[in-house]
């Protein structure tokens, strides 16, 4: 199956554009689910169980804009497809590591839901660059 920009070749600052534009979409994304999560379901252990919703969510919803969008990347087979996305998160864990750190901290600091969604969001900002180089030299090669 053909990527949805199959072809097109985006110019360094397009490319810079749209990678901020879909990191955006997938901080509102993770940083959303994570709220929901978290005023769904407020008892034990509510603010790491909202994380790893958002996490995931933000995962899913950046990796399928990256792919087609960001690396043009088109997978041989479910298999490679499979792979491919192994080493997205493989890639990912460091930089999801650099990203809780910075959330936690903010919620161990002000202990407020606020705060801890302004930490993961600029936690989610340092790891997405450094999440882009990692991918184009490891996962989207």
């Amino acid at each position: 199956m053909s990527s949805p920009a199959a072809g097109v070749v985006l110019s360094r600052s397009r490319l810079v554009f749209w990678y901020a534009v879909f990191a955006a979409i997938s901080i509102g994304a993770n940083l959303g689910s994570q709220s929901l999560a978290f005023h769904l379901y407020q008892g034990a252990y509510a603010v790491p169980i909202s994380v790893c919703v958002g996490t995931g969510v933000g995962l899913v919803v950046k990796y399928l804009l990256d792919k087609a969008w960001i690396f043009r990347y088109e997978h041989r087979s479910v298999a490679h497809g499979v792979r491919t996305f192994a080493l997205y998160v493989a890639m990912g864990l460091g930089t999801t590591l650099v990203f809780w750190v910075v959330e936690f901290g903010a919620d161990a600091l002000f202990h407020d839901e606020t705060a801890r969604l302004a930490g993961g969001a600029l936690g989610l900002v340092i790891g997405y660059v450094t999440k882009y180089h990692l991918d184009k030299r490891f996962v989207f090669a």
